[in-house]
C-alpha cells in the first residue's frame, strides 16, 4: 500500500521543515561518523500526540516484548497501514535527501546494484516485489530498567542503509539514562562506541548496517549496530523511521 502524501497543513509544514534542514552538513556527518543529529523537526505537541498513539492498539500491526526474544527490556509496536500522516510524511519527505547519500555510498563501495530511486514510493515497490510489504515505522517504549541490545534493523534482502529515530520526550526531564548508542566494528580493530544525544523532536539519522570508510586502498565497509542504554528513571518513548518494509 502506498503511503499517504503530505496533504494537511501540519504535514505540509513537516515536509517544509525536512526540506529546510542542513542536508549537506548531515551528509558530511553521516560519512564521517555514521550518524547526524538534525535541528528540531517535531514540536513538543506533535511528539506528545505520537507518544499517545501507543495506547491505541488499532494503529499497530504487531507488538514486540523485548524480554521474550532477549532483545533487552521494553517493548515496541510497528504501525499498521495506513500510517499516521505525520509518520508517513516524515518517511516520504526525508527519503529523497537520504537516497542521495545512499547512492553515493553505493558508488564508493562499487556496488552498482544498490541504486536507490529518488522517490520513496518507487523504493517501496522494490520492497514489495521482494515480498517485503509490511510497514516498519515503530514506536518504542521503555520504563525504568529498560534497555535495547545492540542490533541492526534488517527485514529481508532489500534494505535501505540509513534510518531515523526521534526522541518524543526530553532526557533529564522525562527520563534519566536511556542514551542512544552506536557501535562501529572496523575490520581487524577493536569496536568503537559512541553515545549520541538529541533533544525532543530532533532526528538522529544513522547507519542501518554499514557505511563506507576510505582506507589506503580505497573504500571498505564498516559494520555498525545501535541500541539504547539502561533507563534509570521515568518513561522513554521514541519514534523510529525505517525506510524499507518487512516480510
Amino acid at each position: 500500500m502506498a503511503e499517504a502524501a503530505c496533504k494537511t497543513k501540519q504535514a505540509q509544514s513537516i515536509a517544509e521543515r525536512i526540506d529546510g534542514l542542513d542536508w549537506e552538513g548531515a551528509s558530511d556527518s553521516l560519512s564521517e561518523r555514521g550518524y547526524a543529529v538534525t535541528a528540531p523537526i517535531l514540536s513538543s505537541e506533535e511528539c506528545a500526540t505520537l507518544a499517545a498513539l501507543y495506547a491505541d492498539e488499532s494503529r499497530f500491526r504487531s507488538q514486540i516484548v523485548m524480554e521474550r526474544y532477549r532483545f533487552g527490556i521494553g517493548d515496541y509496536k510497528y504501525f499498521a497501514n495506513p500510517l499516521p500522516e505525520i509518520v508517513a510524511c516524515l518517511r516520504t519527505s526525508a527519503y529523497p535527501h537520504l537516497a542521495k547519500v545512499a547512492n553515493e555510498w553505493a558508488q564508493n563501495l562499487g556496488d552498482n546494484r544498490s541504486r536507490f530511486p529518488a522517490e520513496h514510493v518507487a523504493f517501496l515497490r522494490i520492497c514489495h516485489k521482494a515480498g517485503q510489504n509490511k510497514p516498519t515505522p515503530l514506536l518504542l517504549h521503555y520504563e525504568a530498567g529498560g534497555y535495547n541490545c545492540l542490533h541492526q534493523d534488517i527485514y529481508g534482502e532489500v534494505a535501505f542503509p540509513l534510518q531515523m529515530v526521534f526522541p518524543l520526550g526530553q532526557q533529564g526531564r522525562d527520563w534519566e539514562g536511556g542514551e542512544f548508542l552506536l557501535v562501529e566494528q572496523q575490520p581487524r580493530a577493536q569496536s568503537k562506541a559512541e553515545v549520541v544525544h538529541a533533544d525532543q523532536g530532533q532526528a538522529i539519522i544513522f547507519t542501518t548496517r554499514y557505511r563506507p570508510v576510505r582506507g589506503t586502498r580505497g573504500y571498505y565497509r564498516v559494520n555498525m549496530k545501535h541500541g539504547v542504554s539502561r533507563v534509570h528513571r521515568g518513561r522513554r518513548y521514541t519514534l523510529g523511521i525505517i525506510f524499507h518494509d518487512a516480510k
